[in-house]
């Protein structure tokens, strides 16, 4: 009876341990994770002759009397928002091409068997285009636009940013292709439909959520690519991004500046992320559960 009385403290003391850790864990990750936006608040409000003398927490209203100076500067600037306009329309169009070709390529890959190449070696090849490090094929491309005049310009940028999109959105939408079951396609088949038919009235609409989750996901990434945009941009088509590296002039890294340019650059995929949130998960778990 002592033993089994030691044994029960034993698992409590063990228990209590556990989650105490769980909790420290978890505390230590939010704070991680919150500091970064807390610095950038805070930062976008301070006065830039405070910035960066103040220490600590830096608390409005405490540490400094706020102000909205800086995102006042920064919105009347017209290179800002066309920077902002850059990036949603180098986002929006490289996306919406990554998922008109990509779609078709998923389905093919999910529901026809190919023998040369075979279709784990295409699916293999499209993931490699994304594993591969930007900075290989940074220069082909320089030379590429330039040799078509297409440098600083939003049609280089959406071309690349499809380049880029399309593995994710084959990744992602092939495992969902497959999870639908092939005799409703193939009831449309019998109806006199066309594969392609069969494609846009029965498989798309069905993995919907992936294509949003899809398009989503490369969105992100076109919004946040940085070296292509640096490379093939110099004046008229620049993005956030390389917008927010700017933000260093003879006196200096602006950190202030630099901060509302970071909240702004934040803003459009985290609002889109919230609305669409549970079209994301959704596609990212089509198919995951079968009956």
């Amino acid at each position: 009876m002592h033993r089994t009385d030691e044994s029960r403290f034993r698992d409590a003391v063990s228990k209590t341990l556990t989650r105490v850790g769980l909790v420290l864990v978890t505390a230590i990750v939010v704070v991680w994770v919150i500091l970064p936006f807390y610095w950038g608040i805070s930062m976008s409000f301070r006065p830039a002759a405070q910035a960066l003398q103040i220490s600590g927490l830096a608390v409005p209203g405490l540490s400094f009397r706020p102000t909205a100076e800086n995102w006042i500067t920064e919105l009347h600037v017209p290179e800002m928002r066309r920077s902002m306009v850059n990036s949603m329309l180098a986002g929006l169009g490289g996306t919406a091409i990554a998922l008109l070709l990509g779609a078709p390529a998923a389905y093919s890959l999910a529901r026809f068997r190919f023998t040369r190449p075979k279709n784990r070696d295409i699916t293999i090849w499209f993931i490699s285009q994304r594993v591969m490090p930007p900075v290989v094929v940074a220069i082909p491309f320089f030379l590429t636009m330039r040799a078509l005049h297409l440098l600083d310009t939003l049609i280089a940028l959406v071309l690349v940013n499809a380049t880029f999109t399309m593995p994710f959105v084959i990744a992602i939408l092939v495992q969902s292709f497959r999870d639908l079951p092939p005799d409703l396609e193939e009831a449309a088949l019998l109806d006199g439909a066309t594969h392609i038919g069969a494609m846009l009235r029965v498989a798309i609409p069905l993995v919907a959520p992936s294509l949003v989750a899809a398009g989503l996901i490369g969105f992100a990434f076109s919004w946040n690519e940085f070296l292509m945009a640096l490379t093939l941009t110099s004046r008229d088509a620049i993005t956030m991004p390389v917008r927010i590296a700017s933000g260093y002039d003879t006196r200096g890294a602006q950190f202030w500046y630099i901060a509302v340019r970071s909240l702004l650059a934040m803003s459009p995929p985290a609002i889109v992320a919230i609305i669409a949130q549970r079209f994301v998960v959704r596609g990212l778990t089509l198919g995951a559960v079968r009956g």
